[in-house]
């Protein structure tokens, strides 16, 4: 019977463990959507100052041909051509690792999905043993009251 009581101690002691855990994984889980939300709006915005950039970039092309005669001003649009490729090429690379990055938490996001479905499903098993066990402690209990009632008959 004290055999009974510490096997129900240590499930319920696993149960417990087993429920933090499953709270610290959705924790990490939405830990993770909400950098997923982030990353998304950030990719967002990205994409937006892209186009811009690239919407300059054509204005100041057809400014630079339109300005030949202007050797001065031309120097100066190229020049500021220049900077806003530059500027394009490190956005269309910060978009490139932002992309890369919310892949990389897709990924990790579907891992956890898939450990939380099976901590959930060991928990299941574990609340169907403590059950089992429950009933065969009760059923004992039924048994043992039997035997006192009929030893005290006897």
């Amino acid at each position: 019977m004290n055999q009974l009581r510490l096997e129900a101690d240590e499930a319920s002691g696993k149960v417990e463990e087993l429920q933090a855990k499953v709270k610290t994984l959705e924790q990490e889980n939405l830990s993770k959507e909400q950098e997923i939300t982030s990353l998304s709006h950030k990719n967002g915005i990205l994409e937006g100052e892209v186009e811009k950039l690239e919407e300059k970039i054509s204005e100041l092309k057809k400014t630079a041909d339109d300005g030949q005669q202007h050797g001065t001003q031309n120097e100066a649009l190229t020049r500021k051509l220049q900077l806003l490729e530059g500027e394009a090429e490190q956005a269309d690379k910060m978009l490139r690792e932002a992309n890369e990055k919310l892949r990389l938490t897709d990924v990790k996001a579907g891992h956890f999905e898939r450990k939380v479905q099976a901590l959930e499903s060991e928990r299941d098993n574990m609340e169907t043993k403590y059950e089992d066990m429950a009933k065969k402690y009760n059923d004992l209990q039924k048994e043992l009251a039997e035997l006192q009632l009929d030893i005290g008959n006897i």
